[in-house]
């Protein structure tokens, strides 16, 4: 039985609590973390919540209290009842307009624009649905790119969740290769599944999207793509730090990097990272506290 911990403090503090979780070495990946405004009419109101799967033990309380400077806000646990917060959480959402791209659940019927490209993302145990304002920043920043006149041949989206970044690519690229990457299982059917849903050919040819699980790029698969026109990683802002080189060694010379997962108040720690690897800022959009970076190499002409 999962349990949750809640603090409500201020949302400085849960911005400050959150960036120090991406930074602390070690960090228990069972204990999940999200933080988010309690009110709109109360912008400075945000509450703090860390899952975890039993019920919390003394290190867990402790790694969340040091989250936070004296004084630590109460920290309240409570024990939650069997359901699959993931699917709950997505029933009933309105689809969401990015770009030239609309993404609703089965729910919800489709708009019949053809000015629209639509995506069918059912609620599953893998993130990227669309629905938060980084996946929303990421598809609204490759329609830009597409706009702009980026013409990758070879993409990979890694840290993929459902396959919707790498489903937007190739339909903007439909003569790309493309491979989806993530360090969760779970992710592996539940891309499959959306590719039948989304009809997005599997495989590893032009057109097509091939899917592996991998951590970070140390996969032979990977490897054996590489080197990518476009890379995409919509992931954290520590991770996508301790990872710039690892990107900048698959990224083609003249490629861009499409960044995302990090709040505006990371972005300069990020955009250091891969400036030191090679890379300078073509674009940036924020989407509520979140930045995406569209990043290409310093040299490119």
């Amino acid at each position: 039985m999962s349990w949750k911990l809640t603090a409500v403090t201020t949302k400085e503090a849960v911005e400050a609590a959150l960036e120090r979780r991406e930074m602390t070495i070690g960090w228990d990946e069972n204990i999940v973390l999200t933080g988010f405004e309690v009110d709109p009419e109360e912008a400075d109101t945000w509450r703090l919540e860390a899952y975890t799967p039993g019920k919390p033990t003394d290190d867990e309380r402790a790694a969340l209290h040091a989250l936070f400077d004296d004084p630590v806000p109460p920290i309240l646990a409570e024990e939650l009842p069997e359901v699959d917060w993931v699917a709950e959480s997505q029933k009933g959402v309105d689809p969401i307009r990015a770009g030239r791209f609309r993404v609703r659940t089965p729910d919800h019927d489709a708009l019949g624009d053809p000015a629209l490209t639509e995506f069918v993302i059912p609620a599953a145990q893998a993130f990227g649905t669309g629905q938060h304002e980084t996946t929303a920043g990421c598809l609204e920043m490759l329609d830009v790119m597409h706009r702009q006149g980026l013409r990758p041949h070879n993409v990979a989206d890694i840290g993929t969740g459902t396959g919707l970044l790498a489903f937007a690519a190739l339909d903007l690229w439909p003569l790309a290769k493309a491979v989806a990457s993530d360090i969760d299982p779970v992710c592996g059917p539940a891309v499959v599944s959306n590719c039948a849903l989304n009809h997005v050919p599997l495989g590893t040819d032009r057109g097509q999207l091939a899917m592996v699980i991998a951590d970070g790029m140390d996969d032979p698969a990977l490897q054996a793509r590489a080197p990518f026109d476009l890379l995409i990683a919509n992931i954290l802002a520590g991770p996508l730090i301790d990872m710039a080189h690892d990107f900048a060694e698959a990224v083609a010379p003249r490629g861009s990097i499409l960044l995302a997962g990090l709040l505006e108040v990371q972005e300069q720690a990020v955009r250091s990272a891969y400036r030191k690897a090679g890379f300078r800022l073509h674009r940036r959009i924020v989407n509520g506290d979140w930045s995406i970076l569209w990043l290409r190499h310093r040299f490119q002409g």
